[in-house]
């Protein structure tokens, strides 16, 4: 009886020898470009150093002269100023596109206009600080989250713009200081005649708020007090039943809580109330982090031997096809 090899083993034999063949052939072709280009950069090496040296030194000169450093001053627009703060940044914003350098320096006041080339205002999303204590920007993100995505809501300009904190941003290409730029800034900002007297006005308001506030606490303790003073002078039967039962007693307590409560916001909004674009916070010459920042006399060397490559293979298939319609 004859032993017959299983075909199914034979053809699996050379499905390897195929693979190991193309696997190795593949290996050969990338040897052998690997060497075509070692060949390639020593037969153009002194192209190649000019092109390095060429490419270092344009780099370098570009890296000394353009620097840029991002600058972010946090504000809080008073007394329903934010509208009026967005239009003043997109004026400022496209004076700086026009290169209107006399309207920058003259209106604005910042004395080297041209050092700035780019600003912008964006806000700092704190959802949790606007609904807090408002119960109706708390339905307003309920209502607008039932017909899209909360966080498209939260995002969304008429949400936006009422967040207490706003980010103003600034490209320059120069170290900067406040003095130089965030003072004036926020002069220009400031100076409105409408929003001055709405300052003055809200102040004031506030002033007298704390200082009613106050005398309502006052009064307040003293009713207390003589409820306590009474229920200790009185003998212990129904009338300390009644006390403790009767609800306006109750209702002074919670307003006393309250109006504690509300006075700590009043004072720390004080603070905020002197003016109407109040400064947070200023920080100022971060330096820019895009890849081409202090990184183009690096660049430049690569990019421009890639283009003489890029020139070489363009003129190696041109030929190539030059060669194959003259044959036909």
């Amino acid at each position: 009886m004859s032993t017959q090899v299983p075909q199914n083993n034979t053809d699996q034999e050379i499905d390897i020898f195929h693979l190991s063949k193309s696997i190795g052939s593949f290996f050969d072709r990338i040897n052998a470009l690997i060497f075509r280009s070692i060949q390639f950069f020593i037969r153009n090496w002194i192209i190649v150093a000019i092109l390095v040296i060429l490419g270092f030194g344009l780099g370098w000169y570009l890296d000394a002269s353009k620097k840029s450093f991002q600058n972010q001053v946090i504000v809080t627009p008073n007394f329903g100023s934010v509208d009026y703060l967005y239009t003043k940044i997109d004026l400022i914003e496209s004076k700086i596109i026009s290169g209107d350098t006399v309207f920058l320096k003259d209106v604005v006041g910042i004395q080297h206009p041209k050092t700035i080339k780019k600003i912008e205002i964006k806000p700092i999303a704190d959802v949790y600080k606007f609904i807090e204590d408002k119960e109706q920007n708390f339905e307003l993100i309920k209502l607008m989250a039932e017909v899209g995505e909360v966080s498209k809501v939260l995002e969304d300009n008429v949400t936006s713009k009422n967040y207490t904190f706003h980010t103003i941003s600034f490209v320059s290409n120069a170290v900067t200081n406040e003095k130089d730029i965030v003072e004036p800034l926020l002069k220009y900002l400031n100076n409105s005649k409408y929003f001055d007297a709405l300052q003055k006005i809200g102040y004031k308001n506030l002033e007298q708020q704390i200082v009613q506030n106050d005398t309502i606490i006052s009064q307040i303790d003293q009713v207390l007090n003589g409820f306590s003073n009474t229920v200790k002078n009185g003998s212990k039967n129904d009338k300390l039943v009644y006390y403790n039962e009767n609800t306006q007693l109750n209702d002074m307590i919670k307003t006393k809580q309250y109006l504690i409560t509300d006075q700590g916001k009043n004072r720390l909004k004080l603070v905020n109330y002197d003016k109407t674009i109040k400064e947070i916070n200023a920080t100022l010459n971060i330096n820019n982090t895009k890849i081409t920042n202090g990184n183009l006399k690096i660049l430049f060397p690569l990019f421009l031997i890639f283009v003489f490559v890029l020139v070489h293979l363009f003129q190696k298939f041109y030929r190539k096809q030059l060669l194959k319609s003259q044959v036909k």
